[in-house]
């Protein structure tokens, strides 16, 4: 195994460690009570799991570590942290009137449930789907994880609407390509034996 899928199982298991303390600090200001301590150790977490994505590109990248297991890996790491956190800042806000919109989170799930099932229908057809990642997925991701930063860490006191907006267009953006590659793929006339 690479040091880049290392990373990237890292950042996988570093999903309940910020999960934790990202739900008692909603719970605690959901009671009045905020404790500022969890709240900047799941900041914290998330940063540093935030910072493994753009690690094992680097790494991947550089010192040819391109592999099909992290290929495979990376995005699904990816989505586990952005769901986890996105679905956690929706259901316990971290403020009065800080929090990720309902459609946000029905948005993010419905682009993976259309990524995900798209190449399942793929490989179900016998085509070879090969992971390719875009540049509109990678500033899909990034986006997102500024949306969740923007939203935990509450110090520039703009509503998260604005970055959520900003976010959504992105998805969809990188949901397009997503549809226009899968149909290429799907008009091939090679398929697997």
């Amino acid at each position: 195994m690479t040091a880049a899928t290392y990373l990237t199982l890292l950042r996988t298991i570093l999903v309940p460690v910020f999960a934790i303390p990202a739900v008692s600090y909603g719970m605690s200001v959901k009671s009045g009570n905020p404790n500022e301590a969890l709240h900047w150790w799941a900041v914290g977490i998330f940063f540093v799991a935030a910072m493994t994505d753009y690690a094992d590109g680097v790494i991947a990248r550089r010192y040819n570590q391109r592999t099909r297991l992290g290929a495979f890996l990376d995005p699904l790491a990816d989505k586990l942290l952005i769901l986890t956190a996105i679905t956690i800042l929706f259901l316990l806000p971290w403020g009065e009137n800080w929090k990720i919109p309902a459609w946000f989170v029905g948005l993010v799930f419905l682009r993976d449930a259309i990524v995900w099932g798209g190449i399942a229908i793929l490989r179900y057809l016998n085509r070879s789907v090969k992971i390719k990642p875009h540049w509109t997925g990678k500033a899909c991701t990034a986006s997102i994880m500024f949306t969740v930063s923007w939203t935990g860490l509450k110090i520039i006191p703009i509503n998260p609407i604005y970055p959520v907006v900003v976010t959504s267009a992105f998805i969809v953006l990188a949901t397009h390509q997503s549809i226009l590659q899968g149909v290429r793929i799907l008009h091939q006339e090679q398929s697997r034996p």
